[in-house]
């Protein structure tokens, strides 16, 4: 039985994470980044995104959760 991926996860691909919780893209969209609906999704992280983008993991991630916590 495979368990559901947890956000926190830093494996978690952006992919699955748009899948799981589609309202977690609405930061990445708030400051302009490709990575929703990007090709390279299935194989980046929130992590690797944040390098991409210049951004602080951490203060990227509270974003997502604070979105994923405001849709519920």
């Amino acid at each position: 039985m495979r368990r559901r991926p947890n956000i926190d996860d830093v494996d978690l691909t952006l992919a699955d994470l748009f899948a799981l919780w589609p309202e977690a893209a609405r930061p990445f969209l708030d400051l302009g980044m490709l990575c929703p609906g990007c090709p390279i999704a299935p194989f980046h992280t929130i992590m690797d995104s944040c390098r991409e983008y210049g951004l602080d993991e951490d203060t990227f991630r509270n974003a997502i959760v604070g979105q994923l916590g405001a849709g519920r």
